[in-house]
């Protein structure tokens, strides 16, 4: 092995070593991924939810043929994306 794969190989080990026990690289791996969640959820989607449906309006007043089907599918990705916070807790309840 060459030198640079043995430091990449050692940084990836050390990587392992510090995700698997959050007291060394003192970090919670569940604060972290709750942290995630809640910015995927309550800012991502809400805002791709909006763009879609811009887009899709864009779609209806420029007189697009599939304008029907680009509204039906923004509709859908508000509800998802709106919604994803209670769709998230939902499932999470159901699970425990």
């Amino acid at each position: 092995m060459t030198q640079k794969q043995i430091f990449i190989s050692s940084i990836a080990v050390l990587g392992a070593v510090m995700m698997l026990t959050p007291e060394i690289s003192h970090a919670s791996l569940e604060s972290s991924l709750d942290g995630i969640r809640s910015k995927v959820t309550g800012v991502i989607m809400p805002i791709l939810a909006v763009i879609g449906m811009s887009l899709a309006a864009l779609s209806f007043f420029t007189g697009n043929p599939n304008s029907k089907q680009h509204i039906a599918y923004a509709i859908l990705g508000c509800i998802f994306g709106f919604g994803a916070q209670a769709i998230v807790d939902f499932i999470a309840q159901t699970v425990r």
